[in-house]
């Protein structure tokens, strides 16, 4: 949050025709050091600075040549983000009840307790901007990262057809399937249609149906009351009443059984779900999208898939090429995840070498984003400068061996970290320090037998 402003600062404007009060006023707030205060004790001056728009106004009630209302209405005007303390010497709740209606933020009286009100008045109201500042920009953010073009990165003529129908569905309430091998980053065209669409401000919904029990997928999908089953403590919200207004997105639809398909096709129909062991429905209004890497159409003809269900969830298809089709595609994303990573980690930026882009684009990527993903930030920490080169591209273990023999993630990682303990005398904190990981998650590694390192050699 380094553009958020310091929540302490704040230029304040009093307005104050007692020249003795006023300077009261502005020797109080004047004691944080982080306050601009500015006196006026003629109202020509002080509706003359209101373009510089302060962010608190003091403001006299009884001023001589015209009334609080009429000031507030020109401030409110001029300067419609200033908050407005109207400070009057006379308690009255009918008028303080009228002028926040008209638009003052406070209104206190003055008396010995004005320092002390006025000092808490004022900390509060920066601590609500900064709490209005830190959600514009985080509003700002997550717009940002799924706008077209920041997130998805590519030039390619198959994913120049995938932005197109992201936009036209982006557009509209139709429902969208978007089809593609895994890792091909469909949940992240879902979320950028969701964000580009009138329903960005109401809740996206990712569910992974191939994750779930298909016994407990039902609960989740459309919650439960308590008591409906064993362990059922409390009525728990489903997923379609989380996303209602917004956008559900269930990832691998083609996962789901065929029991479940036949209530889903209900609660599409009828825009509606009932809980299990409830007997009420409850109205929902969501946008579906839909996610699968099998073809569904092949899945219907096997009555695997319901028919009814397929073209009732259909709508735009959307189909996201492999990486291997996407040509120089991998270049850009590469150098994006590259550009991320180091600023995600505090790292000096790096660049690809050629005969690191020539290795990458050389290889199939069975594993599609997801994999060069992988690839391109191990790549980073391997590198020992700013040039990222062919060495640091460890591509290996990501493709079956000359024996068909698959690793995981985690065997990957485990070699790596091997490689540099034999390399730099099993000194695991220079190790870790190199790799950018914890000591601590290299000493698990030895615990568990993970890697290997000689007893005398343990530091």
């Amino acid at each position: 949050m380094s553009s958020l402003q310091n929540e302490s600062a704040a230029k304040i404007f009093v307005l104050e025709d007692d020249l003795w009060y006023s300077q009261f006023l502005s020797y109080h707030l004047s004691t944080n050091p982080d306050h601009q205060v500015e006196v006026f004790n003629s109202v020509e001056e002080f509706l003359g600075r209101l373009t510089e728009a302060p962010t608190i106004i003091t403001l006299d009630y009884h001023l001589p040549s015209v009334t609080g209302e009429e000031v507030l209405q020109q401030i409110l005007q001029k300067s419609p983000k200033s908050y407005i303390i109207v400070i009057s010497g006379q308690e009255d709740i009918r008028k303080a009840v009228s002028l926040m209606k008209m638009g003052a933020y406070d209104y206190i009286v003055k008396n010995e307790e004005t320092k002390d009100r006025l000092w808490s008045i004022v900390e509060k109201i920066k601590h609500n901007k900064s709490l209005q500042q830190e959600l514009e920009v985080l509003r700002s953010e997550v717009k940002q990262k799924y706008t077209l073009g920041s997130e998805l990165v590519g030039s390619s003529e198959p994913i120049k057809k995938v932005f197109q129908l992201v936009e036209k569905a982006a557009a509209n309430n139709i429902n969208v399937t978007i089809t593609g091998e895994t890792g091909t980053g469909k949940e992240l065209i879902a979320k950028a249609i969701h964000q580009n669409s009138r329903r960005a401000k109401m809740p996206f919904v990712a569910v992974n149906i191939a994750a779930l029990p298909s016994e407990l997928l039902e609960s989740e999908l459309f919650g439960h009351e308590k008591g409906a089953f064993t362990g059922a403590t409390a009525r728990r919200v489903g997923k379609f009443e989380e996303a209602n207004g917004g956008t559900l997105f269930l990832d691998e639809i083609g996962e789901m059984s065929f029991n479940l398909q036949s209530k889903l096709l209900r609660v599409l129909q009828e825009r509606e779900v009932t809980p299990v062991g409830s007997n009420k429905s409850i109205p929902v209004e969501v946008r579906i999208v839909t996610a699968t890497h099998r073809n569904l159409m092949d899945e219907v003809k096997k009555g695997n898939f319901r028919e009814d269900l397929f073209y009732r969830l259909l709508g735009v298809q959307v189909h996201l090429p492999p990486l291997r089709e996407r040509g120089h595609d991998i270049i850009l994303i590469a150098n994006k995840v590259l550009k991320d990573f180091c600023k995600q980690n505090d790292m000096e930026d790096k660049t690809l070498t050629a005969e690191a882009q020539k290795k990458l684009l050389s290889h199939p990527f069975p594993g599609n984003v997801r994999e060069l993903k992988a690839v391109v930030e191990l790549a980073a920490v391997l590198s020992e400068s700013k040039a990222v080169t062919d060495s640091d591209i460890q591509l290996q273990s990501l493709a079956p061996t000359s024996s068909s023999e698959e690793k995981t993630l985690d065997e990957y990682i485990h070699e790596t970290v091997q490689r540099y303990l034999d390399k730099y005398n099993y000194n695991v904190v220079y190790v870790a320090d190199k790799l950018k990981v914890g000591k601590s998650t290299i000493y698990r590694m030895i615990q568990k037998g993970a890697v290997l390192i000689p007893e005398q050699k343990r530091y």
